[in-house]
Protein backbone atom coordinates (compact mmCIF):
# COMPACT_ATOMS: atom_id res chain seq x y z
CA UNK A 1 0.00 0.00 0.00
CA UNK A 2 1.28 3.47 -0.89
CA UNK A 3 -0.01 6.70 0.63
CA UNK A 4 0.98 10.09 -0.72
CA UNK A 5 0.43 12.89 1.78
CA UNK A 6 0.30 16.45 0.45
CA UNK A 7 0.00 20.04 1.50
CA UNK A 8 -1.46 21.38 -1.70
CA UNK A 9 -3.54 24.23 -3.13
CA UNK A 10 -6.07 25.65 -3.05
CA UNK A 11 -6.26 25.19 0.75
CA UNK A 12 -2.54 24.63 1.31
CA UNK A 13 -1.34 27.53 -0.78
CA UNK A 14 2.07 28.05 0.82
CA UNK A 15 4.83 25.65 1.89
CA UNK A 16 3.44 22.95 -0.38
CA UNK A 17 4.96 19.52 0.11
CA UNK A 18 4.63 15.81 -0.55
CA UNK A 19 5.43 12.79 1.58
CA UNK A 20 5.25 9.11 0.61
CA UNK A 21 4.72 6.37 3.18
CA UNK A 22 4.02 2.66 2.86
CA UNK A 23 1.24 0.69 4.53
CA UNK A 24 3.30 0.35 7.72
CA UNK A 25 3.70 4.11 7.99
CA UNK A 26 7.38 4.05 7.01
CA UNK A 27 8.53 7.23 5.28
CA UNK A 28 10.12 6.73 1.88
CA UNK A 29 10.69 10.41 1.11
CA UNK A 30 9.43 13.82 2.19
CA UNK A 31 10.15 17.00 0.25
CA UNK A 32 9.02 20.62 0.15
CA UNK A 33 8.23 21.91 -3.31
CA UNK A 34 10.29 25.09 -2.81
CA UNK A 35 13.51 23.08 -2.80
CA UNK A 36 12.84 21.91 -6.35
CA UNK A 37 11.00 24.88 -7.86
CA UNK A 38 13.53 27.30 -6.27
CA UNK A 39 10.58 29.56 -5.36
CA UNK A 40 10.59 30.25 -1.65
CA UNK A 41 7.52 28.90 0.17
CA UNK A 42 6.22 27.68 -3.25
CA UNK A 43 3.26 30.03 -3.13
CA UNK A 44 0.20 28.62 -4.95
CA UNK A 45 2.36 25.89 -6.53
CA UNK A 46 1.16 22.30 -6.56
CA UNK A 47 3.75 19.89 -5.07
CA UNK A 48 4.17 17.99 -8.32
CA UNK A 49 7.99 18.06 -8.25
CA UNK A 50 8.07 16.91 -4.64
CA UNK A 51 5.58 14.13 -5.39
CA UNK A 52 7.64 12.91 -8.35
CA UNK A 53 10.77 12.86 -6.21
CA UNK A 54 8.98 10.70 -3.64
CA UNK A 55 7.78 8.24 -6.27
CA UNK A 56 11.21 8.04 -7.87
CA UNK A 57 12.71 7.25 -4.49
CA UNK A 58 10.26 4.36 -4.10
CA UNK A 59 10.63 3.24 -7.71
CA UNK A 60 6.88 3.36 -8.35
CA UNK A 61 4.54 5.13 -10.77
CA UNK A 62 1.59 7.41 -9.91
CA UNK A 63 -0.77 4.58 -10.88
CA UNK A 64 0.49 2.58 -7.90
CA UNK A 65 -0.62 5.20 -5.33
CA UNK A 66 -3.55 3.89 -3.28
CA UNK A 67 -4.40 7.01 -1.25
CA UNK A 68 -3.72 10.71 -1.56
CA UNK A 69 -4.11 12.32 1.87
CA UNK A 70 -4.57 16.09 2.06
CA UNK A 71 -3.88 18.02 5.26
CA UNK A 72 -6.97 20.22 4.86
CA UNK A 73 -10.73 19.90 4.46
CA UNK A 74 -10.86 21.69 1.14
CA UNK A 75 -14.52 20.71 0.67
CA UNK A 76 -15.48 23.02 3.55
CA UNK A 77 -13.18 25.81 2.44
CA UNK A 78 -14.00 25.65 -1.28
CA UNK A 79 -17.48 24.11 -1.57
CA UNK A 80 -18.29 23.02 -5.10
CA UNK A 81 -14.87 24.08 -6.43
CA UNK A 82 -14.13 20.65 -7.91
CA UNK A 83 -16.62 18.45 -9.74
CA UNK A 84 -14.94 15.27 -8.53
CA UNK A 85 -11.71 13.88 -7.09
CA UNK A 86 -10.16 13.56 -10.55
CA UNK A 87 -10.48 17.31 -11.05
CA UNK A 88 -9.15 17.97 -7.56
CA UNK A 89 -6.11 15.73 -8.06
CA UNK A 90 -5.28 17.34 -11.39
CA UNK A 91 -5.40 20.81 -9.82
CA UNK A 92 -3.76 20.06 -6.46
CA UNK A 93 -1.16 17.39 -7.24
CA UNK A 94 -0.65 17.35 -10.99
CA UNK A 95 0.42 13.73 -11.45
CA UNK A 96 -1.03 11.50 -14.15
CA UNK A 97 -2.58 8.67 -12.14
CA UNK A 98 -3.89 6.90 -15.23
CA UNK A 99 -7.26 5.17 -15.22
CA UNK A 100 -7.05 4.01 -11.60
CA UNK A 101 -7.49 7.08 -9.40
CA UNK A 102 -6.31 6.85 -5.79
CA UNK A 103 -8.73 7.37 -2.95
CA UNK A 104 -8.65 10.96 -1.68
CA UNK A 105 -8.73 11.38 2.11
CA UNK A 106 -9.16 14.85 3.55
CA UNK A 107 -7.75 15.28 7.06
CA UNK A 108 -8.58 18.33 9.17
CA UNK A 109 -5.65 20.72 9.26
CA UNK A 110 -5.07 20.64 13.00
CA UNK A 111 -5.43 16.86 13.18
CA UNK A 112 -2.79 16.53 10.45
CA UNK A 113 -0.49 18.86 12.41
CA UNK A 114 -1.08 16.86 15.60
CA UNK A 115 -0.37 13.52 13.92
CA UNK A 116 2.85 14.82 12.36
CA UNK A 117 4.12 15.72 15.82
CA UNK A 118 3.02 12.76 17.94
CA UNK A 119 3.99 9.97 15.55
CA UNK A 120 7.38 11.60 14.92
CA UNK A 121 8.06 11.70 18.66
CA UNK A 122 9.47 8.95 20.90
CA UNK A 123 6.41 9.14 23.20
CA UNK A 124 3.81 6.39 23.57
CA UNK A 125 1.24 8.81 24.98
CA UNK A 126 1.30 12.60 24.91
CA UNK A 127 -0.72 15.74 24.98
CA UNK A 128 -0.46 17.49 21.63
CA UNK A 129 -0.80 21.25 21.30
CA UNK A 130 -1.36 22.76 17.84
CA UNK A 131 -1.03 26.54 17.49
CA UNK A 132 -0.95 28.32 14.13
CA UNK A 133 -2.69 31.04 12.15
CA UNK A 134 -5.79 28.94 11.59
CA UNK A 135 -7.12 25.61 10.49
CA UNK A 136 -10.58 25.23 9.04
CA UNK A 137 -12.34 26.26 12.25
CA UNK A 138 -9.71 26.77 14.93
CA UNK A 139 -6.51 28.60 15.77
CA UNK A 140 -5.32 26.48 18.72
CA UNK A 141 -6.28 22.95 19.66
CA UNK A 142 -5.44 20.40 22.35
CA UNK A 143 -5.34 16.67 21.64
CA UNK A 144 -4.54 13.45 23.45
CA UNK A 145 -2.66 10.87 21.39
CA UNK A 146 -1.82 7.38 22.55
CA UNK A 147 -0.25 4.50 20.68
CA UNK A 148 -2.90 2.11 19.37
CA UNK A 149 -5.83 4.40 20.21
CA UNK A 150 -7.80 6.92 18.20
CA UNK A 151 -6.73 10.53 18.88
CA UNK A 152 -9.02 12.60 21.05
CA UNK A 153 -9.69 16.31 20.50
CA UNK A 154 -9.88 17.86 23.96
CA UNK A 155 -10.50 21.48 23.15
CA UNK A 156 -10.10 24.15 20.49
CA UNK A 157 -10.20 27.93 20.17
CA UNK A 158 -11.83 29.85 17.35
CA UNK A 159 -9.87 31.16 14.41
CA UNK A 160 -9.85 34.86 15.28
CA UNK A 161 -8.56 34.14 18.81
CA UNK A 162 -5.36 33.37 16.94
CA UNK A 163 -1.87 33.84 18.34
CA UNK A 164 -0.64 33.45 14.78
CA UNK A 165 -2.75 36.42 13.65
CA UNK A 166 -1.34 38.56 16.48
CA UNK A 167 2.20 37.65 15.42
CA UNK A 168 1.44 38.14 11.71
CA UNK A 169 0.24 41.65 12.50
CA UNK A 170 3.49 42.51 14.27
CA UNK A 171 5.54 41.05 11.41
CA UNK A 172 3.67 43.05 8.78
CA UNK A 173 3.78 46.22 10.96
CA UNK A 174 7.56 45.75 10.96
CA UNK A 175 7.57 45.52 7.17
CA UNK A 176 8.06 41.75 6.93
CA UNK A 177 5.90 39.14 5.28
CA UNK A 178 3.90 36.92 7.61
CA UNK A 179 6.16 34.17 6.27
CA UNK A 180 9.15 35.95 7.85
CA UNK A 181 8.02 35.63 11.45
CA UNK A 182 11.50 34.38 12.34
CA UNK A 183 12.78 37.92 11.81
CA UNK A 184 10.24 39.22 14.31
CA UNK A 185 11.42 36.64 16.83
CA UNK A 186 15.07 37.61 16.30
CA UNK A 187 14.26 41.29 16.77
CA UNK A 188 12.21 40.59 19.91
CA UNK A 189 15.37 39.38 21.66
CA UNK A 190 16.60 42.98 21.76
CA UNK A 191 13.56 43.88 23.84
CA UNK A 192 14.28 41.07 26.29
CA UNK A 193 17.96 42.01 26.50
CA UNK A 194 17.13 45.68 27.19
CA UNK A 195 14.47 44.94 29.78
CA UNK A 196 11.74 46.59 27.72
CA UNK A 197 8.36 46.73 29.45
CA UNK A 198 5.37 45.53 27.42
CA UNK A 199 1.63 45.81 27.87
CA UNK A 200 -0.15 42.71 29.13
CA UNK A 201 -2.31 41.67 26.17
CA UNK A 202 -3.15 38.14 27.34
CA UNK A 203 -5.63 37.48 30.15
CA UNK A 204 -5.43 34.05 31.79
CA UNK A 205 -8.72 33.12 33.44
CA UNK A 206 -8.77 29.66 34.97
CA UNK A 207 -8.44 27.13 32.19
CA UNK A 208 -9.03 29.71 29.46
CA UNK A 209 -7.23 32.70 28.00
CA UNK A 210 -8.34 35.76 26.07
CA UNK A 211 -6.48 38.31 23.98
CA UNK A 212 -6.72 42.09 24.07
CA UNK A 213 -8.08 42.08 20.51
CA UNK A 214 -11.37 40.24 20.88
CA UNK A 215 -12.29 37.53 18.36
CA UNK A 216 -14.97 38.08 15.74
CA UNK A 217 -18.27 36.25 15.37
CA UNK A 218 -17.60 33.17 13.21
CA UNK A 219 -19.50 30.42 11.44
CA UNK A 220 -18.26 27.22 13.06
CA UNK A 221 -17.75 24.27 10.74
CA UNK A 222 -19.10 26.01 7.65
CA UNK A 223 -16.86 29.00 6.97
CA UNK A 224 -15.38 29.19 3.49
CA UNK A 225 -11.88 30.30 2.56
CA UNK A 226 -13.28 33.63 1.40
CA UNK A 227 -14.91 34.27 4.78
CA UNK A 228 -11.78 33.19 6.63
CA UNK A 229 -9.60 35.52 4.54
CA UNK A 230 -11.93 38.44 5.27
CA UNK A 231 -11.82 37.70 9.01
CA UNK A 232 -8.05 37.30 8.90
CA UNK A 233 -7.66 40.72 7.28
CA UNK A 234 -9.97 42.33 9.83
CA UNK A 235 -8.28 40.73 12.82
CA UNK A 236 -4.75 41.50 11.64
CA UNK A 237 -5.77 45.11 10.93
CA UNK A 238 -7.08 45.47 14.48
CA UNK A 239 -3.87 44.05 15.91
CA UNK A 240 -1.83 46.42 13.75
CA UNK A 241 -3.86 49.33 15.09
CA UNK A 242 -3.06 48.13 18.60
CA UNK A 243 0.66 47.93 17.84
CA UNK A 244 0.53 51.38 16.24
CA UNK A 245 -0.90 52.80 19.47
CA UNK A 246 1.76 51.01 21.52
CA UNK A 247 4.62 52.28 19.34
CA UNK A 248 3.10 55.66 18.53
CA UNK A 249 3.63 55.07 14.81
CA UNK A 250 2.09 53.17 11.90
CA UNK A 251 5.38 51.44 11.16
CA UNK A 252 9.11 51.43 11.90
CA UNK A 253 11.10 54.63 11.75
CA UNK A 254 14.29 52.83 10.68
CA UNK A 255 15.22 50.79 7.62
CA UNK A 256 15.05 47.02 7.89
CA UNK A 257 18.80 46.61 8.38
CA UNK A 258 18.67 49.02 11.36
CA UNK A 259 15.49 47.88 13.09
CA UNK A 260 17.39 46.87 16.23
CA UNK A 261 18.15 50.57 16.72
CA UNK A 262 14.46 51.56 16.48
CA UNK A 263 12.86 51.44 19.97
CA UNK A 264 9.35 51.28 18.51
CA UNK A 265 10.19 48.35 16.27
CA UNK A 266 11.84 46.46 19.12
CA UNK A 267 8.85 47.20 21.36
CA UNK A 268 6.34 45.84 18.82
CA UNK A 269 8.39 42.70 18.16
CA UNK A 270 8.86 42.01 21.87
CA UNK A 271 5.20 42.71 22.62
CA UNK A 272 4.13 40.10 20.07
CA UNK A 273 6.68 37.67 21.41
CA UNK A 274 5.39 38.09 24.96
CA UNK A 275 1.80 37.46 23.78
CA UNK A 276 2.87 34.13 22.33
CA UNK A 277 5.04 33.14 25.27
CA UNK A 278 2.38 33.89 27.89
CA UNK A 279 -0.44 32.18 25.99
CA UNK A 280 1.56 29.12 24.90
CA UNK A 281 2.88 28.58 28.44
CA UNK A 282 -0.75 28.43 29.61
CA UNK A 283 -1.86 26.22 26.71
CA UNK A 284 1.02 23.81 27.29
CA UNK A 285 -0.02 23.42 30.91
CA UNK A 286 -3.63 22.81 29.89
CA UNK A 287 -2.55 20.24 27.30
CA UNK A 288 -0.62 18.24 29.89
CA UNK A 289 -3.57 18.46 32.27
CA UNK A 290 -6.04 17.23 29.64
CA UNK A 291 -3.85 14.31 28.56
CA UNK A 292 -2.91 13.34 32.09
CA UNK A 293 0.78 13.00 31.20
CA UNK A 294 3.79 15.30 31.19
CA UNK A 295 4.90 14.32 27.67
CA UNK A 296 4.04 17.21 25.34
CA UNK A 297 4.19 17.50 21.56
CA UNK A 298 3.70 20.76 19.68
CA UNK A 299 3.03 21.61 16.07
CA UNK A 300 1.64 24.37 13.85
CA UNK A 301 3.49 27.44 12.62
CA UNK A 302 3.77 28.95 16.11
CA UNK A 303 5.79 25.88 17.15
CA UNK A 304 8.62 27.30 15.00
CA UNK A 305 9.01 30.01 17.65
CA UNK A 306 12.26 28.81 19.21
CA UNK A 307 12.25 31.47 21.92
CA UNK A 308 8.86 30.30 23.20
CA UNK A 309 9.75 26.61 22.94
CA UNK A 310 12.86 27.22 24.99
CA UNK A 311 10.83 28.60 27.91
CA UNK A 312 8.71 25.44 28.28
CA UNK A 313 9.65 22.59 30.60
CA UNK A 314 10.21 19.11 29.18
CA UNK A 315 9.58 16.49 28.15
CA UNK A 316 8.75 18.43 24.98
CA UNK A 317 8.95 17.34 21.35
CA UNK A 318 8.55 19.52 18.25
CA UNK A 319 9.08 17.84 14.85
CA UNK A 320 11.44 19.28 12.22
CA UNK A 321 8.40 20.25 10.11
CA UNK A 322 5.90 21.92 12.49
CA UNK A 323 4.78 24.41 9.83
CA UNK A 324 2.26 23.75 7.06
CA UNK A 325 4.56 21.51 5.01
CA UNK A 326 4.31 19.06 7.89
CA UNK A 327 0.64 18.32 7.30
CA UNK A 328 1.68 16.28 4.25
CA UNK A 329 3.25 13.80 6.66
CA UNK A 330 0.51 14.16 9.27
CA UNK A 331 -2.27 13.51 6.77
CA UNK A 332 -0.50 10.38 5.51
CA UNK A 333 0.10 9.13 9.05
CA UNK A 334 -3.54 9.75 9.94
CA UNK A 335 -4.42 7.21 7.24
CA UNK A 336 -1.69 4.76 8.27
CA UNK A 337 0.18 5.48 11.52
CA UNK A 338 3.69 4.08 11.84
CA UNK A 339 3.63 0.57 13.26
CA UNK A 340 7.11 0.80 14.71
CA UNK A 341 8.78 3.82 16.28
CA UNK A 342 12.21 3.36 17.83
CA UNK A 343 13.61 6.90 17.73
CA UNK A 344 12.54 10.48 16.99
CA UNK A 345 12.07 11.28 13.30
CA UNK A 346 15.17 11.67 11.17
CA UNK A 347 14.90 14.95 9.21
CA UNK A 348 17.09 13.70 6.33
CA UNK A 349 14.27 12.62 4.03
CA UNK A 350 14.62 14.78 0.92
CA UNK A 351 16.70 14.72 -2.26
CA UNK A 352 20.05 12.98 -2.34
CA UNK A 353 22.76 15.44 -3.27
CA UNK A 354 23.62 13.55 -6.45
CA UNK A 355 27.19 14.84 -6.49
CA UNK A 356 28.10 12.13 -8.99
CA UNK A 357 26.16 14.10 -11.62
CA UNK A 358 28.76 16.90 -11.44
CA UNK A 359 31.26 16.71 -14.31
CA UNK A 360 34.75 18.15 -14.61
CA UNK A 361 33.37 20.74 -17.04
CA UNK A 362 30.89 21.90 -14.38
CA UNK A 363 33.73 22.76 -11.98
CA UNK A 364 36.67 23.72 -14.19
CA UNK A 365 36.75 27.17 -12.56
CA UNK A 366 37.24 25.66 -9.09
CA UNK A 367 40.06 23.93 -7.20
CA UNK A 368 38.96 20.38 -6.46
CA UNK A 369 40.33 17.71 -4.11
CA UNK A 370 39.03 14.67 -2.23
CA UNK A 371 37.54 15.65 1.12
CA UNK A 372 40.09 15.41 3.91
CA UNK A 373 38.68 16.12 7.36
CA UNK A 374 41.96 17.42 8.73
CA UNK A 375 42.12 19.90 5.84
CA UNK A 376 38.51 20.92 6.51
CA UNK A 377 39.24 21.44 10.20
CA UNK A 378 42.29 23.49 9.25
CA UNK A 379 40.24 25.77 7.02
CA UNK A 380 37.73 26.31 9.82
CA UNK A 381 40.45 27.02 12.40
CA UNK A 382 41.97 29.53 9.93
CA UNK A 383 38.73 31.50 10.11
CA UNK A 384 37.30 30.37 6.80
CA UNK A 385 33.55 30.34 6.17
CA UNK A 386 32.28 27.53 3.98
CA UNK A 387 29.29 25.47 3.00
CA UNK A 388 28.50 21.82 2.66
CA UNK A 389 25.95 19.71 0.84
CA UNK A 390 25.99 16.01 1.63
CA UNK A 391 23.53 13.13 1.61
CA UNK A 392 19.77 13.59 1.68
CA UNK A 393 18.37 17.08 2.25
CA UNK A 394 16.74 18.02 5.51
CA UNK A 395 12.99 18.52 5.51
CA UNK A 396 11.78 21.62 7.32
CA UNK A 397 13.07 25.18 7.50
CA UNK A 398 16.20 24.48 9.59
CA UNK A 399 19.47 23.46 7.96
CA UNK A 400 20.76 20.56 10.05
CA UNK A 401 24.25 20.07 8.61
CA UNK A 402 23.33 18.42 5.30
CA UNK A 403 22.80 21.79 3.53
CA UNK A 404 24.59 24.25 5.82
CA UNK A 405 27.02 27.14 6.00
CA UNK A 406 29.56 26.58 8.79
CA UNK A 407 32.30 28.53 10.58
CA UNK A 408 34.14 28.55 13.88
CA UNK A 409 32.18 30.97 16.15
CA UNK A 410 35.10 31.99 18.37
CA UNK A 411 34.55 35.73 17.83
CA UNK A 412 31.48 37.91 17.58
CA UNK A 413 32.79 39.22 14.26
CA UNK A 414 32.08 35.90 12.54
CA UNK A 415 28.40 36.75 12.97
CA UNK A 416 28.98 39.92 10.95
CA UNK A 417 30.90 38.04 8.28
CA UNK A 418 28.28 35.33 7.82
CA UNK A 419 25.39 37.81 7.80
CA UNK A 420 27.27 39.64 5.04
CA UNK A 421 27.82 36.39 3.14
CA UNK A 422 24.07 35.68 3.33
CA UNK A 423 23.15 39.29 2.43
CA UNK A 424 20.92 39.68 5.45
CA UNK A 425 20.45 42.11 8.33
CA UNK A 426 23.30 42.34 10.84
CA UNK A 427 20.94 42.05 13.83
CA UNK A 428 19.99 38.48 12.85
CA UNK A 429 21.32 35.65 15.09
CA UNK A 430 22.95 32.31 14.33
CA UNK A 431 22.84 28.83 15.83
CA UNK A 432 25.57 26.57 17.13
CA UNK A 433 26.12 22.85 16.55
CA UNK A 434 28.16 20.44 18.64
CA UNK A 435 28.22 16.96 20.10
CA UNK A 436 25.99 16.02 23.09
CA UNK A 437 28.74 15.93 25.70
CA UNK A 438 30.15 19.33 24.87
CA UNK A 439 26.71 20.84 24.35
CA UNK A 440 25.95 20.06 28.00
CA UNK A 441 28.73 22.50 28.90
CA UNK A 442 27.73 25.27 26.46
CA UNK A 443 24.01 25.81 27.04
CA UNK A 444 20.94 24.71 28.96
CA UNK A 445 19.97 21.17 28.04
CA UNK A 446 17.03 20.26 25.83
CA UNK A 447 16.26 16.59 25.42
CA UNK A 448 14.58 16.83 22.01
CA UNK A 449 14.44 20.44 20.75
CA UNK A 450 18.15 20.54 19.96
CA UNK A 451 17.78 17.66 17.49
CA UNK A 452 16.22 20.06 15.03
CA UNK A 453 17.40 23.48 16.23
CA UNK A 454 13.91 24.34 17.52
CA UNK A 455 14.49 25.71 21.00
CA UNK A 456 16.36 28.71 22.35
CA UNK A 457 18.66 27.83 25.24
CA UNK A 458 20.57 30.15 27.56
CA UNK A 459 24.31 29.96 26.96
CA UNK A 460 26.59 29.17 29.88
CA UNK A 461 29.63 31.24 30.77
CA UNK A 462 31.74 28.77 28.80
CA UNK A 463 29.36 29.04 25.85
CA UNK A 464 29.64 32.82 25.82
CA UNK A 465 33.42 32.55 26.08
CA UNK A 466 34.19 29.98 23.37
CA UNK A 467 31.26 30.55 20.95
CA UNK A 468 30.25 34.24 21.07
CA UNK A 469 29.37 34.12 17.37
CA UNK A 470 26.28 32.02 18.09
CA UNK A 471 25.08 33.77 21.25
CA UNK A 472 22.29 36.26 20.59
CA UNK A 473 21.90 39.61 22.32
CA UNK A 474 19.63 38.11 24.99
CA UNK A 475 22.20 35.49 25.97
CA UNK A 476 20.53 32.57 24.18
CA UNK A 477 21.40 30.40 21.23
CA UNK A 478 19.33 27.97 19.14
CA UNK A 479 21.48 24.86 19.45
CA UNK A 480 21.75 21.71 17.42
CA UNK A 481 23.29 18.57 18.87
CA UNK A 482 24.62 15.98 16.42
CA UNK A 483 24.37 12.32 17.38
CA UNK A 484 26.53 9.65 15.75
CA UNK A 485 27.06 10.03 12.01
CA UNK A 486 23.82 11.91 11.24
CA UNK A 487 25.85 14.54 9.36
CA UNK A 488 29.18 12.87 8.52
CA UNK A 489 31.30 15.86 7.47
CA UNK A 490 30.22 18.18 10.27
CA UNK A 491 30.40 15.43 12.88
CA UNK A 492 33.90 14.50 11.76
CA UNK A 493 34.94 18.16 11.69
CA UNK A 494 33.71 18.63 15.27
CA UNK A 495 35.67 15.57 16.37
CA UNK A 496 38.76 16.85 14.54
CA UNK A 497 38.49 20.23 16.28
CA UNK A 498 38.35 18.46 19.63
CA UNK A 499 41.42 16.39 18.69
CA UNK A 500 43.26 19.65 17.94
CA UNK A 501 42.35 20.96 21.39
CA UNK A 502 39.88 23.49 19.96
CA UNK A 503 36.30 23.86 21.22
CA UNK A 504 34.19 21.40 19.14
CA UNK A 505 31.42 23.81 18.23
CA UNK A 506 30.51 25.43 14.89
CA UNK A 507 28.19 28.12 13.66
CA UNK A 508 25.53 26.47 11.51
CA UNK A 509 23.08 28.28 9.26
CA UNK A 510 21.17 27.42 6.11
CA UNK A 511 23.03 27.27 2.81
CA UNK A 512 21.11 29.81 0.75
CA UNK A 513 21.41 33.39 -0.41
CA UNK A 514 18.88 36.08 0.52
CA UNK A 515 15.37 35.34 -0.74
CA UNK A 516 16.21 31.82 -1.90
CA UNK A 517 15.22 28.42 -0.52
CA UNK A 518 17.90 26.22 1.02
CA UNK A 519 19.97 24.58 -1.72
CA UNK A 520 18.82 21.13 -2.76
CA UNK A 521 20.86 19.67 -5.62
CA UNK A 522 24.56 19.65 -6.44
CA UNK A 523 23.96 22.26 -9.12
CA UNK A 524 22.13 24.46 -6.60
CA UNK A 525 25.09 24.15 -4.24
CA UNK A 526 27.65 25.06 -6.91
CA UNK A 527 25.60 28.04 -8.09
CA UNK A 528 25.21 29.35 -4.54
CA UNK A 529 28.91 28.79 -3.80
CA UNK A 530 29.88 30.86 -6.81
CA UNK A 531 27.42 33.69 -6.05
CA UNK A 532 28.22 34.00 -2.32
CA UNK A 533 31.46 35.07 -0.66
CA UNK A 534 32.25 31.59 0.66
CA UNK A 535 35.74 30.16 1.02
CA UNK A 536 35.08 26.48 0.43
CA UNK A 537 32.38 23.98 -0.45
CA UNK A 538 32.08 20.36 0.63
CA UNK A 539 29.98 18.67 -2.03
CA UNK A 540 29.52 14.98 -1.34
CA UNK A 541 33.03 13.66 -0.75
CA UNK A 542 34.80 16.48 -2.61
CA UNK A 543 36.21 19.78 -1.36
CA UNK A 544 36.02 22.77 -3.69
CA UNK A 545 37.86 26.10 -3.47
CA UNK A 546 37.63 29.16 -5.70
CA UNK A 547 40.60 29.63 -8.00
CA UNK A 548 40.36 33.38 -7.50
CA UNK A 549 41.05 33.05 -3.76
CA UNK A 550 44.20 32.13 -1.91
CA UNK A 551 44.46 28.47 -0.86
CA UNK A 552 45.83 29.34 2.56
CA UNK A 553 45.69 31.91 5.32
CA UNK A 554 42.83 33.46 7.23
CA UNK A 555 40.40 35.96 5.84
Amino acid sequence: MWILGVNAPPAGWHDTAACLIDGDGRIVAFCEEERLSRRRHSLYRKPVGAARLCLERAGISPAEIDVVALGWDDEQLYPGRFADDAEFLAYAVGLDFGERLPQVVRVGHHQAHAASSFYASPFRKAGVLVVDGHGENESSSIWTYEEGRAPRLERSWQRTASLGYAYDAASTWLGFSFLNAGKTMGLAAYGRARGVRTETLVDIDGDDFSLAVEPLAERTGRATAEEIKEQYDQTVARWRERYARIAGADGPRAAEDRLADDPGAVLVAYTAQRIVEEAVTHLASQTRKAAGVEELCMSGGVALNCSTNGTLPGPLYVPPVPHDAGVALGAAWTVSPPRSRTAPLSPYLGSDIGAETVTAADTEDLWRSPLDIDELAGLLLDGRVGALAQGRAEVGPRALCHRSIIAVPDTASVNTRVNTVKNREQWRPFAGVTRPGYGARLWEQQEHLSRYMLGAARATELGRQVAPGVVHVDGTTRPQVLHGDEAPAVGAALDALAAEGAPPVLLNTSFNDRGEPVVDSARDALAAFRSMDLDFLVLGDTLYRKRSSSKGGAR
